[in-house]
């Protein structure tokens, strides 16, 4: 039975998690070597239940020339290593462009939006490990699990790190490289006498030479990337592109409960970053939406773009409208704008 992915929500389905089904397609069909150890809806084998909890994904491909696949822009629930051992393929973080040649790492914080490929990726191997830290908000605490051994001081550095790092990709070190193939190794043997030993040793001296690696460089951090602030600017931009999100029914308390917060630190933080109340930036969004759609589809009814909009009526729609535009939905699609 297909496990569904995790989503990054609550209450209501915002983003889901990466099932990397173009992978799996292309892994079926011959063209990739791939071979991995995961749960849940990732693809590859199966990790025992009492094996590494919170693992999500370890695991390789090797793409022998470029592929007409990409894994599409995506989230993750957990923290993700990406390395490129060989070869070079597209990268992106956000609306950052950092394109992967052999030796380089990309660090990808718990559901930070990013894709491989361009739209397709290149010839190479690639390495990662996906870790679940329990983050469903960028301001929640990080929670490792018991199998991860690092020194309190250490695992709180690496934390700090990690969560406040805005630098995707990083030229790895030789040991870091040396953790991704000795963790291929340990996916690859056919004998399971000590793999599970052999992953968890692999997988802490892969955590160790990262926390190395950072503390070698000179890394300016970003304390905002974890706060309550950053929850909201990241919930309010992707409010305004997903249609979807902007037709369920929000309220003030809804859109404050999905970030964790109360309604007044929301209602703070949402006139911080947008200068408007919760329900006026969220009128603004749909009114924004509404007229995009007025003139992009023209085979849609007005009610029917108010409807998918989040308007429960056609003659609230319209007084929105007006009110943001200066005319009427009608109007605005007849060229009056």
């Amino acid at each position: 039975m297909k496990t569904p992915a995790p989503v990054f929500k609550d209450r209501e389905q915002t983003y889901e998690a990466d099932t990397c089904t173009a992978l799996r397609r292309a892994a079926e069909q011959g063209r990739v070597t791939f071979n991995a150890f995961a749960r849940g809806h990732y693809p590859g084998a199966r990790l025992p239940r009492t094996w590494l909890p919170g693992l999500k994904s370890v695991g390789y491909w090797n793409a022998p020339g470029p592929q007409d696949w990409g894994l599409d822009w995506h989230r993750n629930e957990g923290i993700e290593f990406t390395f490129l051992s060989t070869g070079r393929t597209p990268f992106a973080v956000d609306d950052q462009s950092c394109p992967l040649r052999a030796g380089n790492l990309a660090i990808t914080r718990p559901w930070q939006r990013h894709r491989v490929g361009n739209p397709h990726v290149g010839a190479g191997r690639l390495h990662w490990v996906i870790l679940d830290v329990g983050v469903r908000h960028p301001n929640q605490a990080w929670r490792w699990p018991a199998w991860l051994v690092l020194a309190k001081p250490d695992r709180e550095r690496l934390t700090q790190l990690l969560r406040h790092n805005e630098q995707p990709v990083w030229h790895t070190t030789p040991e870091v490289r040396h953790c991704f193939d000795q963790l291929s190794q340990a996916i690859d043997k056919s004998d399971g006498a000590g793999r599970q030993s052999r992953l968890t040793v692999h997988l802490n001296e892969l955590f160790l030479a990262v926390l190395e690696m950072f503390t070698q460089r000179d890394i300016a951090l970003d304390p905002g990337l974890s706060s309550s602030r950053r929850t909201v600017e990241l919930f309010l931009d992707d409010l305004s592109a997903d249609l979807d999100g902007l037709a369920l029914p929000w309220t003030a308390r809804a859109m404050a409960e999905h970030c964790g917060l109360g309604v007044t630190a929301f209602t703070q933080y949402c006139r911080q970053v947008t200068n408007r109340t919760p329900v006026r930036y969220l009128n603004h969004c749909r009114v924004q939406t509404a007229a995009r759609l007025l003139t992009g589809a023209p085979d849609m009814t007005i009610t029917d773009i108010a409807l998918a909009c989040g308007f429960r009526t056609s003659q609230y729609f319209a007084t929105a409208f007006r009110q943001h535009q200066g005319c009427t939905p009608r109007a605005y699609r007849g060229g009056a704008r």
